[in-house]
């Protein structure tokens, strides 16, 4: 049976996991904002590249044909898929959700650039061949290390060591609903660039000393600010999963303290009870 003594001991210590899982929901907080807020400040720049590329195609579809080739009829295709995981756990089922992602979606063999590393352990031990070891932190992702990974995607296709390029990541649609998401990043697609820009009222521009030498310059630019988004809402969704899951941690562990409150009132008073009889005893005794 359970002393008073234990049960304090009990309560201390669920107090003590209550301060880290409100700590943990509030840094979380503290840094989805960070990230909302930075990716909006990047969005204008982005767009305006993507302004541009939508501009230069218009003016022939010759342009830039090199980024648009699919190798359709090339016999061995090379696939690569960046995929972006948290670097720890705590996150609810963030980090399980994006790795059943990429074994529905990518057989086994395929090439791999996992960020993050719950990712990199996983597939370490799965039959996936990783390419290439990025120094990307999931903590606080810049445009700079999207830049690294971008300029690698972007040779490699040139070269044509790489077909295609793909990244999976988790697109955070509200708090609550964490959906992970494949975007391809290489071959470009005319079509989906043609309609991100319905609506806009983009005026017709010369471009010096060529289109194709510009259009050249800004696909890494581009290529870049769709890694980037990827990487800033892949941080946001992490801290979206860890807050929600240290918020019910909290409210379980107060949960706890109610329950646990109660057996050491009912033990505390037990005691009391005990106590009294025995002093009613005593003085009954002495009265004989």
């Amino acid at each position: 049976m359970e002393t008073m003594r234990d049960i304090r001991s009990r309560i201390k210590s669920v107090r003590q996991t209550r301060q880290v899982t409100n700590a943990m929901k509030l840094i979380s907080t503290s840094k989805l904002r960070k990230a909302r807020r930075r990716l909006e400040d990047t969005l204008p720049y982005f767009n305006g590249i993507s302004e541009a590329m939508r501009d230069i195609i218009g003016h022939s579809e010759e342009n830039g044909q090199k980024w648009f080739d699919r190798r359709e009829n090339k016999p061995a295709r090379r696939v690569a898929t960046l995929v972006i995981t948290a670097d720890k756990g705590l996150a609810g089922g963030y980090n399980h959700s994006i790795i059943r992602y990429v074994e529905e979606s990518c057989p086994v063999g395929s090439l791999l650039l996992p960020i993050g590393n719950v990712g990199k352990r996983y597939f370490m031990e799965k039959d996936y061949i990783l390419v290439e070891d990025f120094a990307v932190s999931t903590k606080e992702p810049t445009v700079y290390e999207a830049k690294e990974v971008a300029a690698f995607a972007a040779s490699q296709f040139l070269e044509g060591k790489i077909d295609e390029f793909k990244v999976i990541y988790t697109k955070m649609v509200s708090i609550v609903r964490l959906e992970p998401t494949m975007q391809v990043l290489l071959p470009l697609d005319a079509a989906a660039l043609a309609d991100d820009g319905k609506g806009s009222d983009s005026a017709a521009y010369r471009y010096l000393p060529s289109e194709e030498g510009l259009f050249d310059a800004l696909v890494p630019q581009y290529l870049k600010g769709i890694v980037y988004g990827a990487l800033v809402s892949a941080f946001a969704s992490e801290q979206a999963a860890r807050m929600t899951a240290m918020d019910a941690a909290t409210k379980n562990a107060d949960e706890m303290l109610g329950r646990i409150r109660l057996r050491y009132n009912r033990a505390r008073q037990a005691a009391i009870t005990s106590e009294v009889s025995e002093i009613v005893a005593g003085a009954a005794a002495l009265e004989d």
